[in-house]
């Protein structure tokens, strides 16, 4: 792979993320949250940028910022491109800006150039993919395709504001939420370029990817309940200790999820033991699972394995089990003619066209009801992501926004064949 030296588009991009992360909740610790003075600072620089690029922008009903680059002659059908704006607390600047800023300086380019293409570009840099303050995710790409839930306009945040009341506050109308959505007819994809969020193309030393799919994801709460006793007194073969019972299930799903050959990721997150003293043996132990896998069968066989394994060695242990489904997405797959012409946008840039899945969400998870989806993953600095650490290299920003706007002057849209 030949060397090839950053563009200025790599450097307005680093520029606008530095620009961007200024708009914070607190200077220490980047958070930029849902329907708050922040976000709505930010979507007004979004907005000016966009503006700046030769779009015409607005803010729709949902807080989604919204740019359209007219194509050869005006109400085409548009290629979609975007990703979102807002943060995690305690943020790294790069996931999701990445997407809408990378976008916008195509865009730019192609308006410096004074070209038109046999198409509309639309950018949206969507208003809550996180769910940080509604514990809802996903409401800005679930209102552009048109499957919003309204009920969640009821829900409150900490301070016990709801969220038609932040949409008011916010300066837009929650009866007008509808209004966001597009019709399929509208929109030829949706390509979402975004920081890969793990360690897979910086070990391969590539600076980008081709994502063929969003993994579906299975959390589930379990709750192991045994009999408390004195850490002295109880000899070992008389206890019903559910600490050490989570502890061999947790070992238990690492193991499963290890020796899976198709990409199954399994995480035990958050443990909580009780009574929690020194000399107490638990007498009651919770702990979450998140199980992921970009095939849904495969990873729905994985979880009913694992609640198998995990209900042989309660019952082994004398262990009451409780185990709760809390959450569970469908995988999304990446549409194989964007997958296509991506690979070829990868390829011309002098770069091998790797292919792998998403393990984390993402806006196309919701879009692809309204749209065939595309991603391009750019590598990020040891993996890392949501936390301050999380670093993208000038180059590597650069090479994801030259292959973004490869891919859209390249652009051919797809032409269903009817069998």
């Amino acid at each position: 792979m030949s060397e090839t030296k950053p563009s200025p588009l790599g450097g307005e991009i680093v520029a606008r993320i530095d620009q961007l992360a200024t708009i914070s909740e607190t200077p220490e610790h980047l958070a930029r949250v849902f329907l708050t003075d922040e976000h709505r600072k930010a979507a007004d620089l979004i907005l000016s940028w966009m503006r700046e690029a030769g779009m015409s922008a607005h803010l729709d009903a949902i807080g989604n910022v919204c740019g359209r680059y007219e194509g050869e002659r005006p109400g085409l059908p548009a290629l979609m491109l975007g990703s979102h704006y807002d943060t995690v607390r305690d943020a790294g600047r790069w996931d999701g800006p990445l997407g809408v800023i990378t976008a916008i300086a195509c865009v730019a380019d192609l308006d410096r150039r004074g070209k038109r293409l046999p198409f509309a570009i639309e950018v949206v840099g969507f208003a809550d993919e996180e769910g940080v303050r509604f514990a809802s995710t996903l409401l800005g790409s679930r209102a552009v395709a048109g499957t919003f839930d309204e009920s969640v306009l009821n829900t409150r945040d900490r301070a016990g504001t709801s969220m038609r009341d932040a949409l008011i506050q916010f300066g837009l109308d929650p009866a007008h939420i509808g209004k966001a959505a597009r019709a399929r007819r509208e929109l030829l994809g949706y390509v979402e370029l975004h920081i890969e969020q793990g360690p897979v193309l910086e070990e391969k030393a590539l600076p980008v990817g081709v994502v063929t799919a969003i993994s579906g994801a299975t959390r589930l709460a379990a709750s192991l309940t045994g009999v408390a006793g004195h850490a002295g007194t109880v000899p070992m073969p008389l206890r019903r200790d559910a600490l050490a019972g989570a502890a061999e299930c947790i070992v238990a799903i690492e193991q499963f999820c290890r020796s899976d050959e198709q990409g199954l990721v399994g995480t035990v997150g958050y443990v909580n033991a009780m009574p929690g003293a020194t000399n107490v043996i638990p007498g009651k132990v919770s702990f979450t699972m998140d199980i992921r896998s970009q095939n849904d069968m495969h990873r729905k066989r994985a979880v009913a394995d694992t609640v198998r394994q995990i209900e042989a060695i309660a019952k082994r242990r004398e262990l009451a089990l409780q185990i709760d489904v809390t959450h569970e997405n469908r995988s999304v797959p990446c549409a194989p003619w964007l997958k296509s012409q991506i690979a070829e946008a990868v390829a011309a840039e002098g770069h091998a066209a790797f292919e792998l899945p998403s393990g984390a969400g993402h806006d196309g998870m919701a879009m692809v009801d309204v749209a065939d989806i595309g991603m391009i993953f750019v590598r990020c600095r040891g993996g890392i992501s949501h936390n301050p650490a999380e670093h993208v290299e000038l180059a590597d920003a650069d090479t994801g926004a030259r292959v973004l706007l490869r891919f859209v002057e390249n652009f051919r849209p797809h032409v269903a064949v009817n069998s």
